[in-house]
C-alpha cells in the first residue's frame, strides 16, 4: 500500500512531555519582542513630541525681544528728555525743550580733519545744538541722524582753517549747516543752528 502524502499546511501535533503536558510554543518569545519595541515606540515618540510642542516658537521669541528693544529705546528717550533715562550724548542726539514751544537737539560730538596748504594735518571738533520748533523735526532729525552726520562729514572736509577766521566764517558756518541739514529733512525744517565749541588743532 502506497504512503499517503500529508497536506504541506497541516502541522504537526505537538510532541508530549513525559508528565503527558504539550511544550511551550516557542513563537511567544518574538510576540514580546514586538510588544516592548512598540513600547518604547510610542513613548519616545510621545516625549518628542512633547518636546517640539514646549519649545519656544523663533519668530515670538523675536518679536518679544523686538518689542523689548522699542521699548528700552523709549526710556532711554525718554520722551525728548522730559525727565526720562540717560541718553548717551557720544551716540545719541539729546533734546531738551526750550521757552516757547522750542526744542532743541544737540547733536553728538562732530570731529573731522579739515585741509591745509601745507599738507599738515588739521582736525575740526564742533559741538552743535539744531533749534526746531515742531516735533515733527525733532523726531526727523533722530532718525536721519546718519544722513545729518553724513552731510556734515562731507561739507567740513572741504574746509579750511582761515574758512573759521573771525566772527564772518562762524556765521557763514552755521548758515552752511543750517542749510545743509534742512535738505536733509525736507519738507521738516530747523530754525538755527547754535554753535556750543568749535575748536580747530
Amino acid at each position: 500500500m502506497a504512503k499517503e502524502k500529508k497536506p504541506k499546511n497541516e502541522t504537526e501535533p505537538p510532541v508530549e512531555g513525559e508528565d503527558g503536558e504539550a511544550a511551550p510554543a516557542k513563537k511567544k518569545l518574538p510576540i514580546l519582542i514586538i510588544a516592548i519595541a512598540a513600547g518604547v515606540l510610542v513613548l519616545g515618540g510621545g516625549g518628542a513630541g512633547a518636546f517640539f510642542l514646549m519649545k519656544p516658537k523663533p519668530a515670538v521669541e523675536g518679536e518679544a525681544k523686538a518689542e523689548k528693544k522699542k521699548e528700552t529705546k523709549k526710556a532711554d528717550k525718554g520722551g525728548h528728555g522730559k525727565g526720562g533715562g540717560a541718553v548717551d550724548p557720544k551716540t545719541q542726539p539729546v533734546v531738551t525743550p526750550g521757552p516757547d514751544g522750542v526744542t532743541y537737539v544737540s547733536l553728538p560730538d562732530i570731529l573731522s580733519n579739515m585741509q591745509t596748504q601745507s599738507g599738515k594735518t588739521s582736525y575740526l571738533k564742533l559741538k552743535l545744538t539744531l533749534e526746531c520748533t515742531d516735533e515733527e523735526a525733532v523726531h526727523a532729525i533722530e532718525a536721519n541722524m546718519p544722513r545729518v552726520d553724513d552731510v556734515l562729514q562731507g561739507f567740513l572736509r572741504e574746509l579750511r582753517p582761515e574758512d573759521l577766521a573771525g566772527s564772518q566764517g562762524s556765521f557763514q558756518l552755521r548758515l552752511e549747516i543750517l542749510r545743509r541739514i534742512n535738505l536733509v529733512l525736507a519738507p521738516h525744517k530747523v530754525k538755527a543752528v547754535l554753535i556750543e565749541e568749535m575748536l580747530i588743532t
